[in-house]
């Protein structure tokens, strides 16, 4: 009798415990939107406000636009351009050429810390004069494209391995205002 009253009372307890109430998340609507994405009205709608406040993105600062990316990477000890990074000399020389007919840019040279300062400078301008070079050739007038070195004066990664160095041994475009 204690086994069955103990039986029962465990029973119980268990399907107390039991909940039959089913939890649902509450949904959320996220309406927010990033500022730089025009709202499209709906079919049917007279919303012409947001279409009127549109502005273009500006393909310079879209992380989609092949555009965003800037640098152009270099071997050790080389400034030869390596045909990975053609595409992005490429983009650049066509909206130059096309939009930015008027644009002038610097290409700024830089390397790793290894070598002397004398063998760096001048390696980091040959780096930015070998992009100057693919560029001219694409078409973008010589007078509008400045070159520079900043030899090892201006690393991107501040460690003293190879995967700092070959960070460091870029070339960069740079548009006015940047």
């Amino acid at each position: 009798m204690k086994n069955a009253a103990l039986i029962i009372a465990t029973a119980l307890l268990a399907a107390a415990c039991a909940s039959k109430d089913t939890k649902t998340e509450a949904q959320v609507d996220d309406k927010s939107r990033p500022a730089d994405v025009a709202r499209t009205p709906t079919p049917g709608s007279s919303d012409t406000s947001a279409i009127a406040r549109q502005q273009p993105i500006d393909p310079l600062r879209d992380p989609a636009s092949p555009l965003a990316k800037r640098s152009v990477y270099f071997d050790f000890d080389s400034n030869s351009v390596k045909d990975e990074y053609r595409n992005t000399i490429t983009a650049h020389s066509r909206y130059m050429t096309a939009d930015k007919k008027d644009a002038r840019i610097r290409i700024e040279g830089n390397c790793d810390e290894r070598g002397s300062r004398e063998y760096n400078l001048a390696l980091g301008q040959r780096r930015a004069e070998a992009v100057k070079k693919v560029m001219t050739v694409l078409g973008v007038q010589d007078g509008r494209i400045e070159t520079t070195s900043y030899g090892e004066e201006k690393p991107m990664a501040m460690g003293h391995d190879e995967s700092s160095w070959s960070q460091n041994r870029r070339a960069d475009i740079k548009y006015p205002g940047e």
